[in-house]
């Protein structure tokens, strides 16, 4: 029986989740995340897309991703293609990398883009592997929270424009709602 064709809008971005075959590691050390922020740079260059938000875990990753000129399911494909010929080559490995099909969920309106980079920043937090976002390495939390300049893949803009200007203050303003555990007002008092 043949796949459901995904559905592909290129106004909006979609949260996607892959896991490792098995939900074995993908990641093994620091030079397999560097690699995959490397890919992705790579895939950048030949086929644009933004993200707004990415966390690299032990045996998964999330994107929250958004392409106007590729659909999804091919740049998820070259994405994951480069990795697991990395991967696999790294390790001496043959056959599949990925667990199935990327998980992908259209985000279509200001909460749902909000709640997915929370979560999607929150998650190392949550695994136990880290007390605060801030401290884990392999996430676009950081990027949000100082000036340290982003990739050019990053799209910070997607996420701040929902807080009133300057940026110091909208960075201020989301990072203390992704860290607030009670935090219920999705957006600050922008009209």
């Amino acid at each position: 029986m043949p796949r459901k064709r995904r559905l592909w809008l290129p106004q909006y971005y979609y949260h996607i989740v892959c896991r490792g075959n098995r939900r074995d590691p993908l990641f093994m050390d620091h030079r397999d995340f560097t690699a995959f922020q490397l890919i992705l740079d790579d895939v950048f260059e030949k086929y644009p897309f933004e993200t707004a938000s990415y966390c690299l875990m032990t045996n998964h990753f999330h994107l929250q991703i958004r392409s106007q000129e590729q659909s999804i399911s091919k740049l998820m494909a070259l994405i994951n293609r480069r990795y697991a010929n990395y991967y696999n080559n790294r390790y001496r490995l043959t056959g599949h990398v990925f667990e199935k099909r990327f998980y992908d969920q259209i985000i279509t309106d200001v909460k749902g883009m909000l709640e997915t980079s929370k979560y999607i920043h929150l998650n190392p937090v949550k695994a136990q592997m880290v007390h605060q976002p801030t401290e884990y390495h392999w996430s676009s939390y950081n990027f949000y929270k100082s000036s340290s300049r982003p990739p050019a893949y990053m799209n910070l803009e997607s996420i701040l424009s929902y807080y009133n200007p300057p940026v110091v203050s909208q960075k201020s303003h989301y990072c203390h709602f992704v860290e607030s555990p009670d935090q219920k007002k999705v957006i600050s008092n922008k009209n």
